[in-house]
């Protein structure tokens, strides 16, 4: 199978001040999709300025044609299912079908103190995890749902007219432990890693790999344990966290190696950042247009 190619697209320039160029120029360097992160803020980027994923997504939707549009990823840290489903329809709507949801557990950075709550512990982000993707399967694919859970709940929440794309638009599930793996295989059209972090630091791009090939053999049990083929799902590697770091980008002949190594491990999409100055994702825009360009050639 082709490995498809996408970016993901930091929202922290003014649409004015060169947002809306980046969103066109990815559709005409030809991504197969263009994602964003979904946070109200993000690690260095935090005294700077970050705008809103769904208003950026909206405005990138009404300026591209083919280019398909996502989060990389939502997670529950600040999002309750019942208004954010509104969102996505609208979304999925302008876009005439083109949005994937990227949906994660979150974490314990600045989203998840940001209401004024402590940070959950990893078994409540679990725990809501499940129960954020349950509720969200149901609000947007049926009419109106009614629902009480430990975490959210849903009075006759209507969404109609429903999704552009039936029977909803798609999750692309970011997990790497069993809980999120089964949710994956459940509810996912696609499966995200970012691979093992705690090879970042010490690690090497041959243990990254392993740890990577471990992750996608526990997705296949638990595709497995519903009598689901792990090929039904998408596998989609978000790059910038494995300890090659920014090296795929110096070059195309580094990329395509790099991208070829997952390839074999049964990955459909690789998904790089948007090169931006001075930053851990500081990258040649000369050499990042030419692997967007030839590299998708290299890699049928």
């Amino acid at each position: 199978m082709s490995l498809r190619l996408s970016t993901v697209i930091l929202p922290y320039r003014r649409w004015s001040e060169g947002g809306r160029d980046a969103w066109q120029r990815a559709e005409q360097l030809g991504f197969h999709a263009a994602y964003t992160y979904d946070h109200l803020s993000w690690r260095t980027f935090r005294d700077g300025p970050w705008f809103g994923a769904v208003p950026t997504l909206t405005a990138a939707a009404a300026v591209t044609d083919q280019l398909r549009l996502g989060t990389l990823v939502t997670s529950p840290n600040f999002r309750h299912p019942v208004p954010y489903a509104k969102e996505l329809i609208s979304l999925d709507d302008i876009s005439g079908g083109r949005l994937t949801l990227g949906v994660g557990a979150g974490g314990s950075g600045f989203d998840a103190t940001v209401l004024g709550q402590d940070p959950w512990t990893p078994r409540e982000r679990a725990d809501r995890f499940a129960e954020f993707v349950q509720l969200l399967d149901r609000l947007l694919s049926e009419d109106s749902v009614s629902y009480e859970g430990d975490f959210y709940s849903a009075h006759e929440a209507h969404n109609i007219p429903g999704c552009v794309q039936r029977p909803r638009l798609p999750f692309a599930i970011a997990a790497t432990g069993p809980r999120g793996l089964r949710l994956a295989a459940r509810y996912g059209q696609a499966w995200v890693t970012t691979g093992d972090p705690k090879l970042y630091e010490n690690g090497t791009p041959e243990q990254s790999v392993q740890a990577i090939r471990g992750q996608a053999e526990k997705l296949a049990d638990a595709c497995a344990e519903i009598g689901r083929e792990a090929d039904e799902l998408d596998k989609v590697l978000l790059t910038g966290f494995t300890p090659d770091r920014g090296r795929p980008l110096e070059s195309l002949d580094a990329f395509v190696d790099f991208a070829g190594r997952h390839q074999e491990l049964g990955f459909t999409e690789i998904v790089v950042h948007w090169p931006i100055p001075e930053s851990g994702f500081a990258a040649d825009e000369k050499v990042f247009e030419q692997i967007a360009m030839e590299a998708p050639a290299q890699l049928r």
